[in-house]
């Protein structure tokens, strides 16, 4: 049985990629490695906990003497690692534990796999999860290629780019497998409600405030979570070591028509008169060094590995909106902070 380390895998992505793992592929020992934070909720792979394929380990991947040693103990092959802080705004906060977490994190994890798999890499690799936002903004054309100039205008991005040159590095210069993949905004099921899809349909369904950045005219590009792991799994399987993938949703939208097609889907949901709730935007000053515009080119996925996004945005919000309305206990148990008693005694280390 092939064990694989998935870091983050209570998040967001995380427990959507671990999910389509565990159950796709039986003879793959499945470890979730999570710190827990804020973003980490257990519950969300409440239907796969009982698993014989599946375990999770609390780490803090900045724990470089924990993290060696459950390589070593679960003999680890492979690495996904998507364990990263990702909220822009706090990070402008905040930009010490984005450092820590996002470029310390992933220089431990490297070094743990170097120091597990060193003289023997054959059918070992370590895959980085990374972001659009490291490729800084576009102006009204263009897109990002996977040759696109690092350009980082936030500590987030900023943080993000640093552990995609760390990544690189370590193929350089020790020979270690690696691969890292570049996705553009993603949205679906189990997304912290700080995030904007979540947020503003929480909102909407609470008739409370909308707030909107500048005018509403930055640009994202926006992929289906669940076609966003699927993505992952393939180039963890076919992807070329040493290569770079670009994972886009081919969605953009302006985040303010984005906005107005979240609340038709939520007030027709709900049985309002569609668009009443546009009452509730309201703008707000624009956030420092906020980006123009995202846009993700994913030819080469396309062509060289055949994948492409399964969902439009239309379909893949109306998807979104269901499931947030049906699970309301789920978004209630995160707005109040109970979400954090979940297993809170067995793993209160």
């Amino acid at each position: 049985m092939k064990s694989i380390l998935v870091t983050g895998g209570a998040g967001f992505i995380g427990s959507h990629l671990v999910r389509l793992l565990v159950n796709k592929y039986p003879d793959y020992k499945i470890i979730n490695m999570d710190v827990l934070t804020y973003a980490g909720n257990l519950a969300n792979l409440k239907d796969i906990e009982d698993k014989e394929n599946y375990e999770f380990v609390k780490c803090d991947i900045c724990d470089f003497e924990k993290v060696q040693k459950i390589f070593l103990d679960y003999k680890i092959e492979s690495v996904i690692h998507l364990a990263a802080e990702s909220h822009v705004d706090r990070s402008i906060k905040d930009p010490f534990s984005f450092a820590q977490t996002n470029v310390m994190g992933t220089l431990s994890l490297l070094q743990a796999a170097k120091f597990a798999w060193e003289g023997n890499y054959e059918g070992k690799l370590f895959y980085h999860v990374s972001t659009d936002e490291v490729y800084g903004s576009l102006g009204e054309e263009g897109f990002f290629l996977e040759t696109t100039a690092y350009d980082p205008h936030s500590p987030y991005s900023a943080s993000k780019a640093s552990s995609d040159h760390f990544v690189r590095s370590f193929q350089d210069t020790f020979g270690l497998p690696t691969v890292i993949s570049n996705c553009s905004n993603n949205y679906g099921s189990y997304q912290f409600p700080e995030k904007l899809i979540p947020l503003f349909i929480n909102n909407i369904c609470n008739n409370k405030a909308l707030p909107v950045y500048g005018k509403g005219l930055n640009v994202r590009d926006w992929l289906y979570v669940e076609d966003h792991a699927r993505a992952i799994d393939v180039i963890f399987h076919e992807g070329k070591v040493g290569d770079t993938y670009n994972i886009g949703g081919f969605n953009e939208w302006t985040n303010i028509d984005l906005i107005k097609v979240m609340i038709k889907t939520v007030d027709r949901l709900l049985g309002r008169e569609e668009g009443e709730s546009e009452k509730l935007i309201t703008y707000v000053t624009d956030r420092a060094g906020h980006d123009l515009r995202y846009a993700i080119d994913s030819t080469k996925l396309k062509e060289e590995l055949g994948w492409e996004p399964s969902l439009q945005f239309e379909e893949g919000i109306e998807e979104t909106v269901k499931w947030y309305l049906e699970n309301k206990e789920w978004m209630e148990n995160i707005t109040s902070g109970e979400y954090e008693k979940y297993y809170a005694e067995m793993y209160k280390s």
